[in-house]
Protein backbone atom coordinates (compact mmCIF):
# COMPACT_ATOMS: atom_id res chain seq x y z
CA UNK A 1 0.00 0.00 0.00
CA UNK A 2 1.15 3.38 -0.96
CA UNK A 3 0.66 6.46 1.34
CA UNK A 4 -0.92 10.31 0.34
CA UNK A 5 -0.54 12.91 2.80
CA UNK A 6 -1.73 15.97 2.56
CA UNK A 7 -0.15 18.74 4.41
CA UNK A 8 -2.75 22.01 5.45
CA UNK A 9 -5.40 21.24 2.21
CA UNK A 10 -7.23 24.10 1.51
CA UNK A 11 -9.76 23.34 -1.50
CA UNK A 12 -11.92 20.28 -0.59
CA UNK A 13 -13.11 19.18 -4.02
CA UNK A 14 -9.59 18.29 -4.81
CA UNK A 15 -9.21 16.64 -1.30
CA UNK A 16 -12.83 14.33 -2.23
CA UNK A 17 -11.04 13.64 -5.99
CA UNK A 18 -8.32 12.13 -3.91
CA UNK A 19 -10.38 10.25 -1.59
CA UNK A 20 -11.96 9.10 -4.48
CA UNK A 21 -8.32 8.14 -6.14
CA UNK A 22 -7.38 6.25 -2.59
CA UNK A 23 -10.80 4.14 -2.46
CA UNK A 24 -9.83 3.00 -5.67
CA UNK A 25 -6.18 1.94 -5.26
CA UNK A 26 -5.99 1.30 -1.88
CA UNK A 27 -3.74 3.99 -0.71
CA UNK A 28 -4.48 5.13 2.78
CA UNK A 29 -4.94 8.62 2.96
CA UNK A 30 -3.34 11.03 5.43
CA UNK A 31 -4.41 14.69 6.01
CA UNK A 32 -2.23 16.61 8.21
CA UNK A 33 -4.23 19.69 9.69
CA UNK A 34 -4.95 22.30 10.01
CA UNK A 35 -7.56 21.83 7.01
CA UNK A 36 -9.18 25.02 5.04
CA UNK A 37 -12.06 22.80 5.50
CA UNK A 38 -14.42 20.87 7.18
CA UNK A 39 -14.84 16.84 6.60
CA UNK A 40 -18.84 17.45 6.49
CA UNK A 41 -17.89 19.42 3.76
CA UNK A 42 -20.51 19.04 0.95
CA UNK A 43 -17.71 19.97 -1.89
CA UNK A 44 -15.86 17.52 -0.46
CA UNK A 45 -18.31 14.81 -0.13
CA UNK A 46 -19.90 15.70 -3.69
CA UNK A 47 -16.39 15.71 -5.62
CA UNK A 48 -15.70 11.92 -2.97
CA UNK A 49 -18.99 10.43 -4.05
CA UNK A 50 -19.75 7.48 -2.05
CA UNK A 51 -16.55 6.60 -1.88
CA UNK A 52 -15.68 8.10 1.96
CA UNK A 53 -16.31 5.09 3.31
CA UNK A 54 -13.92 2.71 1.33
CA UNK A 55 -11.20 5.07 2.03
CA UNK A 56 -8.29 4.21 4.52
CA UNK A 57 -8.93 8.06 5.95
CA UNK A 58 -5.88 9.28 8.66
CA UNK A 59 -6.25 12.98 10.56
CA UNK A 60 -3.51 14.42 12.03
CA UNK A 61 -3.24 16.86 14.23
CA UNK A 62 0.33 18.31 12.70
CA UNK A 63 3.05 17.73 11.04
CA UNK A 64 5.09 16.07 14.29
CA UNK A 65 1.95 13.65 14.97
CA UNK A 66 2.00 12.80 10.84
CA UNK A 67 6.32 12.14 11.23
CA UNK A 68 5.81 9.72 14.15
CA UNK A 69 2.82 8.14 12.46
CA UNK A 70 5.17 7.59 9.60
CA UNK A 71 8.21 6.26 11.09
CA UNK A 72 10.16 3.67 9.32
CA UNK A 73 8.78 4.11 5.86
CA UNK A 74 10.35 6.45 2.65
CA UNK A 75 8.48 9.90 2.61
CA UNK A 76 9.00 11.81 -0.78
CA UNK A 77 7.77 15.93 -1.19
CA UNK A 78 5.72 16.40 -4.08
CA UNK A 79 7.03 20.22 -5.17
CA UNK A 80 7.50 22.22 -7.59
CA UNK A 81 10.79 23.26 -6.22
CA UNK A 82 12.02 19.36 -6.43
CA UNK A 83 14.64 18.37 -8.21
CA UNK A 84 14.02 14.41 -8.89
CA UNK A 85 11.93 13.61 -11.39
CA UNK A 86 9.34 11.34 -10.24
CA UNK A 87 9.45 8.51 -13.10
CA UNK A 88 13.17 8.07 -12.46
CA UNK A 89 12.05 6.87 -8.90
CA UNK A 90 12.14 2.85 -7.92
CA UNK A 91 9.15 3.23 -5.46
CA UNK A 92 9.01 0.68 -2.59
CA UNK A 93 5.29 -0.96 -0.96
CA UNK A 94 4.52 1.83 1.40
CA UNK A 95 6.46 4.73 0.46
CA UNK A 96 4.94 8.31 1.22
CA UNK A 97 3.88 10.90 -1.14
CA UNK A 98 3.53 14.20 0.74
CA UNK A 99 1.60 17.31 -1.06
CA UNK A 100 1.66 20.84 0.74
CA UNK A 101 -1.54 23.31 0.25
CA UNK A 102 -2.93 23.97 -3.51
CA UNK A 103 -2.13 28.04 -2.69
CA UNK A 104 1.16 27.62 -1.73
CA UNK A 105 2.92 24.77 -1.75
CA UNK A 106 5.16 22.75 1.02
CA UNK A 107 6.60 25.66 3.24
CA UNK A 108 10.49 25.48 2.68
CA UNK A 109 10.68 24.74 6.69
CA UNK A 110 9.06 21.56 5.70
CA UNK A 111 10.71 20.90 2.39
CA UNK A 112 14.06 20.99 4.06
CA UNK A 113 13.24 18.30 5.78
CA UNK A 114 13.66 16.07 2.36
CA UNK A 115 17.55 14.95 1.21
CA UNK A 116 17.19 16.43 -2.36
CA UNK A 117 16.26 12.82 -3.90
CA UNK A 118 13.62 12.62 -1.94
CA UNK A 119 11.41 16.09 -3.37
CA UNK A 120 10.27 15.21 -6.50
CA UNK A 121 8.54 16.96 -9.55
CA UNK A 122 6.22 16.65 -12.19
CA UNK A 123 7.77 17.84 -15.31
CA UNK A 124 5.92 20.98 -16.83
CA UNK A 125 6.42 23.59 -19.55
CA UNK A 126 9.51 26.12 -17.90
CA UNK A 127 6.67 29.02 -17.99
CA UNK A 128 4.18 26.90 -16.04
CA UNK A 129 3.39 27.07 -12.37
CA UNK A 130 1.97 24.05 -10.93
CA UNK A 131 -0.62 21.70 -11.86
CA UNK A 132 -3.83 20.74 -10.04
CA UNK A 133 -3.03 18.90 -6.17
CA UNK A 134 -5.65 15.98 -7.45
CA UNK A 135 -4.31 14.72 -10.61
CA UNK A 136 -0.55 15.67 -9.37
CA UNK A 137 -1.43 12.98 -6.85
CA UNK A 138 -2.97 10.92 -9.31
CA UNK A 139 -0.21 10.59 -11.66
CA UNK A 140 2.54 9.86 -8.74
CA UNK A 141 0.39 7.21 -7.24
CA UNK A 142 -0.26 5.47 -10.55
CA UNK A 143 3.62 5.58 -11.14
CA UNK A 144 3.98 3.85 -8.11
CA UNK A 145 1.87 1.53 -7.88
CA UNK A 146 2.37 0.66 -12.19
CA UNK A 147 6.13 -0.75 -10.83
CA UNK A 148 4.39 -3.43 -9.23
CA UNK A 149 2.45 -4.16 -12.24
CA UNK A 150 -0.75 -2.79 -10.32
CA UNK A 151 -1.13 -5.71 -7.88
CA UNK A 152 -3.08 -5.23 -4.76
CA UNK A 153 -2.49 -5.50 -0.84
CA UNK A 154 0.39 -3.65 -1.32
Amino acid sequence: MFHIALFEPEIPPNTGNIIRLCANTGAALHLIEPLGFKLEDKQLKRAGLDYHEYANLNLHKNWDDFKLAMTGKRLFAITTKGSQNYAKVNFNAGDVFVFGPETRGLPEEIRNEFAPDFRLRLPMLTDSRSLNLSNCAAVLLYEAWRQFDYKNGL
